[in-house]
């Protein structure tokens, strides 16, 4: 089955980016001059994704005002001789089909995947945590998808990570090498402790083609102690019942949850622009870090 869903988790509160996720979602952190997010999207859609599923929490109306004709703006720009301007923010809003569904609550990654249940209304679909944000030539979704046509399991995107860092993320149990990048596993080792013996090196990085049983597995995961349903245990369910396929996909994740991560995505990014890179580069090159 072709693949042309998406869901974007978006209900989390941001606590790492305080205070100004007080107020503004940090999906929506910007990137020079674009969300995040709005990365994120535009690899779904060069991926061939039709329709989006934001879960958003009831304090991020920006999302979706985001990607939502604002009339009066546009009737500004167009007054003012802007043409240009209007006709490019207009391609923000039809960028892709897009639903909002309002997680009441954060109770996990979990939790919030069963509010796109119905969305998803039994297809296979990929899932895009809303701060992973990835550049590459090929876009990692489209990665994804490859595999999962493929093999028509489940798929979760990897890389290879050594420790200390690997630590900090979901660890693939590897079963076998099945060539071109995919590897069968049977689960995830969910940041382990530093010293213990790592099932591999391959490390979970926000990206995934989900096959429609993963509801079934969500509903039948334990709640963590910390009183949140994890997509990742129900992932981990999934793989060792039916098993599952792990891609290490090509390209450069940025952490945008991270504050250093942030950093690191404005800098290289605003760099690759044709509008900004000469000077921006020009500017980092006269700075005098001996001073800071």
């Amino acid at each position: 089955m072709s693949i042309k869903k998406a869901v974007i988790p978006c209900g989390g509160c941001g606590t790492r980016f305080l205070p100004i996720t007080k107020a503004v979602a940090k999906e929506m952190l910007p990137i020079v001059d674009r969300p995040c997010l709005d990365y994120i999207v535009d690899e779904l859609v060069d991926s061939g994704i039709e329709e989006i599923c934001v879960i958003v929490s009831p304090e991020k109306p920006e999302i979706e005002r985001f990607y939502t004709e604002n009339r009066y703006l546009t009737a500004r720009l167009l007054s003012a001789g802007k043409q240009e301007l209007a006709d490019a923010l207009n391609r923000y809003e039809t960028k892709a089909r897009f639903t909002y569904v309002v997680q009441e609550e954060a109770k996990g990654s979990g939790h919030a995947l069963l509010y796109a249940e119905e969305f998803c209304a039994g297809e296979p679909f990929v899932v895009s945590n809303g701060d992973d944000l990835m550049v590459a030539d090929r876009p990692v979704t489209r990665q994804l998808i490859d595999a999962y046509e493929r093999f028509g399991k489940t798929v979760i995107g990897v890389q290879r990570r050594e420790p200390p860092e690997i630590y900090r993320y979901g660890v693939i149990r590897v079963v076998e090498d099945l060539g071109k990048g995919s590897y069968a596993m049977d689960g995830i080792a969910e940041k382990p402790k530093p010293g213990e013996t790592l099932a591999s090196n391959l490390a979970s990085l926000g990206r995934y083609v989900a096959t429609p049983e993963i509801f079934e597995y969500i509903r039948k995961t334990p709640w963590a102690a910390n009183g949140e349903l994890q997509f990742t245990d129900a992932l981990n369910l999934l793989a060792a019942e039916r098993g599952a396929v792990a891609h290490a996909f090509e390209g450069k994740r940025y952490d945008i949850g991270d504050k250093l991560g942030s950093l690191q995505a404005i800098v290289e990014l605003a760099l690759a622009r044709p509008d900004l890179g000469e000077a921006f580069r020009a500017y980092l090159k006269g700075l005098d870090l001996s001073e800071t």
